[in-house]
């Protein structure tokens, strides 16, 4: 059973950088992709930014410019650096990974940006 836990939310004032890891209990190399999504209140979830295994990215428009993700798959870790935050981004964000047999989700963390 993989196991996707996410950290690294939290509180920060409009305009600062939070990076949130993805820590996944076995080798993400089984993995065709990770990415990471996010929930606010009233509003459908969302893809935010994505890597394929071979390394290959791609984001929402919103955060594009703003946010990366990269892996690192030594540590079985996927992580989304997000700078220059906006009160638009605050929501529930989930680490997601593209199994062969079915996608699995984290349980998500808060970000709240505070305008």
């Amino acid at each position: 059973q993989v196991q996707l836990v996410e950290s690294g939310g939290g509180l920060v004032q409009a305009g600062g950088s939070l990076t949130l890891s993805c820590a996944a209990s076995g080798s993400i190399f089984s993995f065709t992709a990770m990415g990471w999504y996010r929930q606010a209140p009233g509003k459908e979830r969302e893809l935010v930014a994505r890597i394929t295994s071979g390394g290959s990215t791609n984001y929402a428009d919103s955060v594009k410019d703003r946010f990366t993700v990269s892996r690192d798959n030594a540590k079985n870790t996927v992580y989304l650096q997000m700078n220059n935050l906006k009160p638009e981004d605050t929501a529930v964000y989930y680490c997601n990974a593209e199994g062969v047999g079915g996608d699995y989700w984290g349980q998500g963390t808060q970000v709240t940006v505070s305008s």
